[in-house]
């Protein structure tokens, strides 16, 4: 239920009818076995204090760019640590486990970290009514 709140809170604009028993349920819908689709949580003993997914569908009108590094969150009191860092390293680490080559992201305003773990600015849109760079990264390349 956390992660559904904190991504509801973080990108619920994007999806304005979109409610939490939706959101748990895409949630749940992403826990597995592994693989594609895969939800990561830090956690900091019994509290999640941030998440990343590996997810095949993020922006529904750029299907062709297909899979995405989604969801990244980490709660403002654990920021500045290395946790969203070390969850992308996770879910790149997960991609090239299960054979993925290369993975997408759409970012308002976060550029600077994803250019920092390696990822390439590859487009920029209005996605939903929001400016977003649309980032990629070769999971070829060494991390």
């Amino acid at each position: 239920m956390t992660l559904a709140r904190w991504e509801l809170a973080q990108w619920g604009h994007l999806d304005p009818d979109k409610r939490l028993d939706q959101a748990l349920a895409s949630f749940r819908a992403q826990c597995g076995e592994g693989g594609l689709p895969s939800v990561f949580v830090a956690m900091a003993g019994d509290a999640p204090v941030g998440m990343a997914s590996l997810i095949d569908d993020d922006m529904q009108d750029r299907a062709e760019l297909n899979p995405w590094l989604a969801s990244v969150y980490v709660r403002p009191e654990w920021r500045g640590q290395g946790i969203a860092s070390r969850l992308v390293r996770r879910v790149e680490q997960e991609a090239r486990e299960h054979g993925i080559a290369t993975l997408h992201l759409f970012t308002p305003v976060r550029q600077a970290l994803y250019c920092r773990l390696g990822w390439q600015a590859f487009e920029e849109c209005v996605y939903r009514g929001e400016a977003v760079t649309i980032m990629r990264r070769e999971l070829g390349e060494s991390a």
